[in-house]
């Protein structure tokens, strides 16, 4: 032991400022339009394997703008209740209209997943018809 103290931390992360090492809490940088575009219309098309693509893009990129944050949320209250839908639907199989319902929550996850598609590679803002909002804006 030399009687030396250490050097202090250094205050600057690797890129400069004050960042956390490893990538900690740091703000997401915001999605240029064009990406913010894309994906939601993948998320939107992405419905179509039911909620699972609408919830891991809502959890990873509401925070990268306004316009994917608005389309991950919609697409996502949309999935739920299909999900929602595709139960009760099973459930009532038994009764034979079930099977109905159930075809028809297959159709209409297509239809309107594909023209939410297309709004958003438009740009435009896009609300599912029969969706309960679960999660707020």
């Amino acid at each position: 032991m030399t009687g030396t103290p250490p050097p202090p931390p250094p205050t600057d992360g690797p890129y400069g400022g004050n960042q956390p090492p490893y990538g900690g809490n740091q703000p997401q940088q915001p999605l240029r339009p064009e990406d913010e575009k894309l994906w939601a219309t993948l998320i939107h098309v992405g419905g179509i394997f039911y909620f699972l693509p609408s919830l891991i893009g809502y959890l990873m990129l509401r925070d990268r703008g306004p316009f994917i944050r608005e389309h991950t949320r919609v697409a996502l209250n949309f999935q739920l209740t299909m999900l929602i839908a595709s139960f009760v639907g099973g459930l009532l199989s038994i009764v034979g209209i079930g099977l109905l319902i159930v075809g028809a929550v297959w159709i209409d996850n297509i239809v309107f997943s594909i023209i939410a598609a297309l709004a958003a590679n438009r740009g435009e803002y896009y609300r599912y018809p029969l969706s309960i909002e679960f999660i707020k804006p």
